[in-house]
């Protein structure tokens, strides 16, 4: 697990950022929901290239397949990597019939900036804000509180919970094809898109 709290400088505090490492790596451990497992429905607030809307799950399924990559904040290491990587392979996943959203506890004003960064979300899918966690329990998914002195990439202080980093893939009915968790995050991104892929192949 990466240290969320550290910042490209490695100046963050470092018994925050030590603590949340410590929390995600046990969260790992959860029951997070399972392939066959019927992922629940949910709408909430999101943004795309800097402009929020309300997303749907069950819209979105009706077009395809969605990959719905839980996160634990936005301009962290291994988050700034997992959001470039779904972005640089977007492409690859409208190809193979399917959309992605990344959920995370992040403020949509935060989202906001995420979703537009070009080094990033680059405009190229949405991500969803569960400020209080809800979705992310929904999914079986354990959340932290927000840990005091942590500070994002930029050394802006992060004033959320996090979730686990678990990417689910789903089929068009919104049961579970993938559950990917307790691998880097590009190995994450390639993981989900060979599911996605899979999907195709059982057609």
């Amino acid at each position: 697990m990466p240290i969320i709290g550290a910042t490209d400088e490695g100046t963050a505090m470092k018994r925050p950022s030590l603590f949340v490492t410590l929390l995600l790596a046990a969260a790992s451990a959860s029951a997070a929901l399972q392939v066959g497992d019927a992922a629940p429905a949910f709408s909430a607030e999101a943004s795309l290239a800097g402009r929020a809307f309300t997303y749907s799950l069950s819209d979105k399924l009706a077009h395809g397949p969605v990959v719905v990559y839980f996160y634990p904040s936005a301009y962290t290491s291994g988050c700034n990597i997992q959001a470039h990587a779904f972005s640089v392979e977007h492409d690859k996943f409208v190809a193979a019939g399917a959309s992605i959203v990344g959920v995370s506890l992040d403020s949509i004003e935060r989202l906001n900036s995420f979703s537009a960064d070009p080094l990033y979300c680059a405009g190229n899918f949405a991500v969803a804000s569960d400020s209080e966690g809800k979705i992310a329990r929904s999914f079986d998914l354990r959340v932290g509180g927000a840990v005091k002195g942590a500070r994002d990439t930029r050394g802006v202080e992060i004033d959320h919970g996090f979730a686990e980093r678990t990417t689910f893939v789903l089929r068009r009915d919104g049961t579970v094809a993938a559950t990917i968790g307790g691998v880097n995050p590009e190995e994450n991104v390639r993981q989900a898109l060979d599911a996605v892929r899979r999907l195709g192949d059982s057609h």
